[in-house]
């Protein structure tokens, strides 16, 4: 869930004889939750009056002050809708109509990401299905918004023409021809070595692309600032020093307006008529290439360590086809097998890989995992070696 953006759920119907209590909710709600953004989810609205309409004014008056995001409004019946259009709000807010609603009955699972899966719903069409229900709308969107930057960009990336509603939660539909993640297909070549090695060579000159492709100042935010904040939230597995020092090899990277995807392991890239096709794209930002090398390590190299199998239980393929994968990647993204060199680089993306999978060991589901433990205390032991020898993460 998105904690930045706060989904109000608006019910039944608002007058005057409720709306004081409701506007009271909707205060307490704005307050008890940090958000930049402010939505109401009007799928169970039936009615709002004049008294309604003043309270929902108040809110966007208040948001405006605190300079936060534009207020809007999703899921809005007809009747709703024809109150808001009459009365202007859907001047200065965004008002978004009720979603279709889809079945994925005999569709096919193509592929699933961090944020959600991808299922085939006929032979030209692919909808992307999230797991926070309605609180899934502003990160759809978000990664609309961001598509669309990367796409104008000349970038490989699918493009959703629109919202729909699959039972409780929500999805993004793409119009996409014979899309199959790199991941299948790894799962295909896995004893194939030289159908592996073409589709390994594609994938990381689609990651190159990526990286070659520079948006301007502001367009997405700085991939260095958002694992800074991370970092911040490793008090409690990593000590005070350990904490300091990567910090300051972090701000040590300059600004840098290239792109990058944020999860680009195999499951986000899909092959459409022989040409990659980028998914997932709610985590593009903008940095060095660091920042998509280390959720590689992470993905290949530091989940299997601790957990034979684990390969084969996220991505269908054995331990060995993985190390292989993230070794290929190394070699082919720097063009050189020289193992110093490549050891160099490895260190530096371990490090700032170690603050990725630390955190997703202490701030997601996997915090639960039996094997959380072992993993954390290893990460700290392999980080404290690194930081004796690593005096930067520019990938030099």
């Amino acid at each position: 869930m998105d904690r930045s953006v706060l989904v109000i759920p608006l019910t039944g119907k608002i007058d005057s004889v409720n709306a004081a209590a409701v506007g009271q909710d909707v205060a307490r709600l704005r307050a008890a939750q940090e958000h930049r953004a402010l939505v109401f989810d009007a799928k169970e609205l039936s009615y709002i009056s004049s008294a309604g309409l003043r309270v929902l004014m108040q809110a966007i008056k208040e948001e405006k002050v605190q300079k936060h995001e534009p207020v809007s409004m999703v899921e809005v019946s007809r009747e709703v809708y024809d109150i808001l259009d009459m009365t202007g709000f859907t001047e200065f807010m965004k008002v978004e109509k009720v979603f279709r609603e889809i079945s994925l009955e005999g569709s096919e699972l193509i592929a699933q990401g961090f944020f959600g899966k991808v299922y085939r719903l006929d032979e030209e069409t692919i909808v992307k299905v999230y797991g926070e229900g309605a609180d899934s709308i502003p990160l759809i969107k978000r990664e609309q918004s961001r598509a669309r930057k990367a796409f104008v960009k000349g970038l490989p990336t699918a493009i959703s023409y629109d919202i729909v509603r699959v039972g409780e939660q929500y999805g993004a539909v793409f119009e996409l021809l014979q899309a199959r993640s790199f991941n299948d297909w790894a799962q295909d070549y896995e004893k194939q070595p030289d159908k592996m090695e073409e589709l390994l060579q594609l994938y990381v000159d689609c990651l190159k692309q990526v990286h070659a492709t520079e948006l301007d100042r502001g367009e997405l935010p700085l991939a260095r600032d958002i694992m800074l904040e991370n970092l911040g939230s490793l008090q409690e597995c990593l000590s005070a020093e350990s904490i300091s020092r990567i910090k300051s090899l972090l701000q040590a990277l300059p600004d840098d307006f290239h792109v990058v995807h944020g999860d680009f392991q195999m499951k986000n890239v899909l092959l459409c008529d022989g040409e990659p096709m980028l998914i997932d794209m709610e985590s593009l930002c903008t940095g060095q290439p660091l920042f998509d090398l280390q959720g590689l390590y992470v993905t290949y190299k530091a989940f299997p360590e601790d957990e034979p199998g684990n390969a084969m239980n996220f991505l269908g393929i054995q331990d060995g086809t993985a190390a292989h994968i993230w070794q290929r990647i190394m070699e082919l993204y720097f063009g050189t097998e020289d193992k110093t060199v490549l050891g160099r680089m490895e260190d530096k993306i371990r490090v700032a890989a170690a603050v990725r999978f630390l955190y997703l060991l202490t701030v997601t589901g996997l915090k639960h995992h039996d094997l959380t433990p072992r993993r954390i205390q290893h990460t700290r032991e392999q980080l404290a070696e690194l930081l004796s020898r690593v005096d930067s993460l520019e990938l030099k």
